[in-house]
């Protein structure tokens, strides 16, 4: 009948500046969706060159290497008979745009640049490209000549254009424009454009993903049409982890899904729709919102079919139910794809943690087991390519690992660092889990560099601090504290160095961190501790996300382990036992609960709340529980926290980002690290508020 088209769409593994493997990988997508008979490829934003170059974008390197590649990629057999839709930076007129290439049989279509740029939270879009601002206007691009020799082009389309085939018109979105209030699928919808696509580079959060999908549905189902979506995959080389989901929806139905988290480098996703279905489902639907002179769309025509005249018994791709995973499988999967993208990319050996017995350390540790089940289920399962990748990890060519367990002793050492004011049942916490995911489990006691350092500082000073229990003074306290943290960091890059060299084997290992999104928001670690690591695979994840985490891990895993270590108080143990029993709770010296500080964190971040204005909307959240002076109270001493500690978050330890209320200032918390922590001006607002709501209050 001459309806019905096959499209692709993928999820690629890309990394900034592998050039190589990126070209590779684009490849393979597009190998793939031929034998599937597509007719139509679409890859990630910025696939060419990977999303995360950063400041590389201003370098001509990156402009030069992207055409080079192109330029292969035109000249590949591969690329014959489908019509191949990349993204890459390109400038035009001396401006540099985030850009689509559509281009069919060794000649360009079109150029397609960003209109709408993603410049928040993590993204700074607009610190290397400008938005393409005219709307339905087209300009000449004039090829480089490397290009022109490949396609005999001298120019081609340049600017908010679509793509008209013998049988159907698709228009590009990219990324952030699906979640603009302009999107432009709905002006293209309106001008009849049937097939919508959108190359996207969005990282992964909690509880995020139903986002997406959502607003792919509803676009579809407001103007019809067909919808392709295509994302990055894994760590480009920074913090955040690309999470896929790639998906083709048709008239508000989901009809093909990519994974969420996933090894596999490449992953395409193909779907066969019939068209009449989208011309059908407008003639209902959107008709009548037709009427008027909407601004034609700029159409370049191709003489090309994306549909075959013999369909007739062609099955089309009927909805499916989207299945989104919990927030506990989120944390189980995503920071566990990270890591390992980060470990085999980093040519590192295998990872070291400083394991306490408590939730954040024991979390950590549950992330690098479920990294062990993934790598074992994806060799079981034939993927070559992370075989490769296991066996150079621990640089044995024949290695075959035989369940998750035993690759966890091969690639994760795992270090208990008990001083005289650490308890026996948070050794035992510690041993009893390293014995259950099967690391490598040490015991390193620090009192002996403790003594060492404080008997030198003896020797300078002639004077020895004392803890507060044994008669010392607050900065003694505090200073004795700190000097057994900061010692565990010493010593956790030691053994990660030198632990796989004193047993006769290669490589180092990456050190791991463990503080919480929480913590780091209040400052709440030593600076320089054992919190200071390669990478934090937990940092931007709430504690009580943590603890369900570990309920979950009990579970899925059995790691009836984990059980005594979720009922036990959260404490850094750096402070004298009492009786043998700890004295110490994190919560206490916090001056709040996990669960207040996360609220507190989200209004400060999301909500973007200063103190007079965050002590007002708590006022009403905690309502029945505080009174407004206890509020005022933990609103304040919030605020002296994070302003004393914020300089702790300039060398914070590059963490999974999984919080929208991350406190990472190198990338996502732009905020000053240097306070007036006295707050006087905002803190005499409450206070006035204060005064006038107790003087209202009824009698008790």
């Amino acid at each position: 009948m001459g309806r019905k088209v096959t499209l692709a769409t993928c999820s690629l593994n890309q990394w900034a500046l592998d050039f190589d493997a990126n070209m590779e990988r684009i490849l393979k997508s597009i190998e793939i969706a031929k034998d599937r008979g597509a007719k139509y490829r679409l890859g990630p934003e910025l696939e060419i060159c990977g999303y995360g170059c950063a400041d590389h974008f201003y370098e001509s390197d990156t402009l030069l290497h992207s055409f080079q590649v192109l330029r292969n990629l035109l000249e590949s057999p591969v690329t014959q008979d489908i019509v191949c839709d990349v993204g890459m930076p390109v400038m035009h007129h001396n401006v540099r745009y985030n850009c689509r290439v559509l281009f069919l049989n060794r000649k360009i279509l079109l150029i397609r640049p960003k209109m709408m740029m993603a410049n928040n939270g993590n993204y700074r879009e607009k610190r290397w490209f400008s938005a393409w601002t005219k709307l339905r206007q087209v300009e000449e691009y004039f090829l480089p000549t490397m290009i022109q020799e490949v396609t005999g082009q001298d120019s081609v389309p340049f600017g908010d254009c679509v793509l008209s085939t013998r049988d159907a018109s698709i228009g590009s979105e990219i990324c952030a424009e699906l979640w603009s209030p302009r999107s432009p699928h709905v002006q293209m919808g309106m001008d009849g454009v049937e097939i919508f696509t959108n190359s996207s580079a969005s990282h992964h959060e909690l509880r995020k993903a139903d986002l997406r999908v959502n607003l792919v549905k509803a676009a579809t189902t407001k103007v019809g049409g067909i919808y392709l979506y295509s994302n990055q995959r894994g760590c480009d080389g920074d913090r955040v982890y690309y999470d896929g989901c790639a998906l083709v929806a048709i008239n508000g139905d989901i009809v093909a899904q990519g994974a969420q988290f996933s090894l596999d480098d490449v992953e395409v996703i193909t779907a066969t729709l019939d068209l009449e279905d989208v011309r059908s489902y407008r003639g209902e639907t959107c008709q009548p919102y037709m009427e008027g002179e909407p601004v034609p769309c700029h159409r370049v025509k191709v003489d090309f079919r994306l549909s075959s005249g013999d369909d007739a018994y062609l099955p089309t791709h009927q909805p499916i139910k989207w299945r989104f995973h919990v927030p506990e499988e989120e944390i189980s999967l995503g920071p566990a794809c990270w890591l390992w993208d980060y470990l085999r990319r980093s040519g590192q050996a295998g990872f070291l943690l400083p394991l306490s017995g408590g939730v954040d350390s024991s979390s950590t540790a549950c992330i690098v087991h479920s990294m062990c089940v993934l790598l074992c289920q994806a060799v079981e399962e034939g993927n070559r390519q992370v075989l490769e990748d296991v066996r150079r990890v621990v640089e044995d060519g024949s290695y075959q690992p035989q369940n998750p367990k035993e690759l966890c002793g091969r690639v994760f050492t795992t270090c208990y660092m008990p001083s005289e004011n650490s308890s026996a049942d948070s050794c035992r916490r510690a041993e009893e889990l390293a014995g259950q995911i099967g690391s490598t489990h040490i015991n390193i006691n620090i009192d002996m560099a403790v003594k060492g350092i404080l008997g030198v500082f003896s020797v300078v000073t002639g004077r020895l601090p004392q803890f507060r229990i044994n008669g010392g003074s607050q900065r003694e306290n505090v200073a004795l504290q700190n000097v057994q943290a900061r010692v565990r960091m010493v010593l956790a890059y030691l053994f990660a160095q030198l632990s796989l060299w004193s047993r006769g084997k290669p490589g180092r290992l990456l050190v791991l961190g463990s503080a919480n999104v929480d913590e780091s928001l209040t400052g709440y670690f030593t600076k320089y501790d054992c919190s200071s690591a390669d990478i934090n695979p937990i940092g931007g994840v709430s504690k009580a996300d943590l603890k369900s985490f570990l309920l979950f891990c009990v579970e899925r895993f059995q790691l009836t382990s984990l059980r005594p270590i979720l009922v036990a108080p959260p404490t850094a143990e750096l402070e004298p036992l009492k009786d043998g029993q700890v004295s110490q709770t994190d919560e206490e010296d916090m001056g709040m609960s996990y669960s207040e500080l996360s609220v507190i964190g989200r209004l400060r971040k999301i909500s973007k709340c200063g103190p007079f204005s965050m002590f007002c909307k708590l006022l009403h959240t905690w309502r029945g529980m505080f009174s407004p002076t206890e509020v005022a109270q933990k609103v304040k001493h919030f605020f002296r926290m994070y302003s004393a500690n914020r300089h702790k978050m300039t060398v914070v330890t590059p963490s999974y980002h999984a919080e929208s209320y991350s406190p990472d200032d190198n990338r996502f918390d732009l905020r000053p690290f240097l306070y007036n922590a006295r707050w006087t001006w905002q803190f005499r607002c409450i206070d006035s508020q204060v005064s006038q709501l107790e003087a209202n209050r009824p009698n008790q």
